[in-house]
């Protein structure tokens, strides 16, 4: 009889847990949307900018409001496409986390007017995004890749109060230093024959020629972009869905330097003034200096530092495991207050 007791409380509590799990799923994948057509999270933002008004692609995932991240991809004018395995990691802890084709890029609007490429406006986008989701001070985290580190530390210049958390993934605060840490490191990396190639087709600014790509893909892409032996279909995606205008004019022709307009782009004495906790992520293979990385994790006020020591510019995919793990214990310790 006692036997048979002790296997009905197991099978109430195994039932309980298991109505639990389903009603917290069901909250997940709620959004309370007003429209009665579901549509997988995604949403057209409408953009008010100085030349007209326009609309930016988003996606979100979850349902969550102690934690919505906004995920900031590079280039500029790349896609969301590349930073998609976060889908995997961030759902399974449960955050609201929002996918986001920046203005120019593949899936929003693409404007042709080029006033509208500056740094101050993107950010201003950014403002009304936060806005469009409903995030705020208690729960509103930033994660910037690339090009994306810089609007994250540009948007918490000017809008910390916000924000509760920052995440800056393979960006130094100093576009010039970018450039020499490509030109005095990362080039004398290479076979001096492969270098005077690169360096004279860029001498000629025939950046057309396919050649240029067929010397940077394997010896400084491969090397220090992404280092996975096989390119991940979201980078391939975001790659064949970049808007080469916007990224040649703001970046420069290639990863390789930065040469448009944010070479002179520095922001690294004004990094003290960032209090929000910070998150500073380098990798040992990046194109950005991971010491570089490391210092400007002590010039915010509340920084902490991620190394991948198998990670590139990517270190999202080629090390993954420590990067994710690193980048979920942040949020989590910010939402809970230890940090």
């Amino acid at each position: 009889m006692r036997q048979i007791l002790l296997l009905l409380v197991f099978l109430l509590l195994i039932s309980c847990k298991k109505e639990g799990q389903t009603d917290s799923l069901a909250n997940y994948f709620t959004y309370k949307e007003t429209s009665p057509i579901q549509s997988a999270g995604v949403k057209m933002i409408p953009i008010k900018t100085p030349v007209g008004n326009f609309k930016v692609w988003t996606k979100r995932f979850g349902n969550n409001p102690k934690i919505k991240i906004l995920l900031l991809h590079g280039g500029p004018a790349m896609t969301h496409e590349y930073m998609e395995c976060f889908e995997t990691f961030f759902q399974r802890e449960g955050f609201e986390f929002y996918e986001y084709d920046q203005l120019g890029s593949y899936y929003s609007d693409q404007p042709k007017d080029s006033s509208l490429w500056t740094t101050d406006r993107f950010v201003d986008e950014v403002e009304q995004v936060r806005k469009a989701i409903n995030a705020d001070k208690n729960n509103f985290y930033i994660l910037g890749n690339s090009w994306g580190g810089i609007l994250a530390m540009e948007y918490a210049l000017k809008h910390q109060d916000k924000i509760k958390g920052l995440l800056v993934a393979n960006m130094v605060a100093s576009a010039p230093e970018y450039g020499k840490y490509a030109k005095d490191v990362l080039a004398k990396q290479m076979k001096p024959e492969i270098l005077a190639e690169i360096r004279a087709i860029e001498a000629k600014k025939d950046f057309s020629n396919p050649r240029y790509m067929e010397l940077l893909i394997p010896n400084f892409y491969k090397k220090h972009l992404c280092r996975l032996e096989e390119s991940p279909d979201g980078l391939n995606r975001a790659n064949k869905h970049m808007n080469s205008e916007i990224y040649t004019m703001m970046q420069g022709p290639s990863e390789f330097g930065i040469s448009g307009r944010l070479a002179n782009w520095d922001i690294k004495s004004r990094l003290h003034e960032i209090t929000v906790p910070t998150l500073m992520i380098g990798a040992k293979y990046d194109t950005m200096d991971p010491k570089a990385m490391e210092e400007q994790s002590k010039l915010v006020k509340n920084g902490q530092y991620l190394y991948c020591p198998n990670g590139s510019h990517l270190a999202m995919w080629d090390d993954q495991k420590i990067f994710m793990n690193g980048v979920i214990e942040f949020i989590k310790e910010v939402d809970s207050k230890k940090i």
